[in-house]
């Protein structure tokens, strides 16, 4: 190999050695970064293309959504990040973030949603947790799911929401998905999508 070649891949060797742990946006680490598998799910009218989410009907009923679905995990403390901007939005009620269980108590413990005019909220319990969701405004969600303790939902860095939470096994869902009481259309840009652990 020549010289100027290994030199290089010194050089760059080195820099990866000196270059931090993967640091999240919120809470104290140490976290390490991974990268779940995921599913796209598209029902209903839902589009999936890349991370835009597309709701293309104004249907009141069925299952509409367009989402991905990542891998389940059981124990520890998971931390997922990522920014939404709503590019369109005639409808209403659409959840854009969830945390599932999963195994024999399969359903929805944590959904973040939206209604027109930019008020985030709790979809079980239907608390306010921001306002300001906007159509054409990005906005950050960070959840930190502390498995068997508490699950905690920071909007733009500040901590909105906290909820206690049991054992077991949950995955993480993002996109665009019509609430009981919602209906579309809606399109949503997702970008910054990162998971960590500790």
């Amino acid at each position: 190999m020549p010289r100027k070649t290994l030199t290089v891949l010194a050089a760059v060797a080195a820099l990866l050695a000196l270059a931090p742990p993967a640091q999240a946006q919120v809470e104290s680490g140490p976290w390490t970064s991974y990268s779940p598998t995921f599913s796209v799910q598209e029902r209903g009218c839902g589009d999936v293309s890349d991370l835009t989410f597309r709701l293309t009907c104004s249907t009141a009923s069925g299952d509409q959504r367009a989402e991905r679905r990542y891998a389940t995990h059981t124990g520890g403390t998971r931390q997922f990040e990522g920014s939404f901007r709503i590019t369109s939005m005639g409808g209403t009620r659409i959840s854009l973030k969830q945390t599932f269980r999963d195994g024999s108590d399969a359903g929805p413990y944590f959904m973040l949603a939206v209604e027109r005019g930019g008020r985030l909220y709790a979809v079980h319990g239907g608390t306010t947790i921001a306002s300001g969701a906007i159509v054409g405004t990005t906005v950050r969600v960070n959840t930190v799911h502390a498995i068997g303790n508490a699950h905690r939902t920071y909007i733009n860095g500040s901590l909105r929401h906290t909820v206690s939470s049991t054992s077991g096994s949950y995955y993480d869902k993002f996109g665009a998905y019509r609430t009981a009481s919602g209906q579309g259309p809606v399109t949503v840009v997702w970008s910054g999508i990162r998971f960590w652990r500790k």
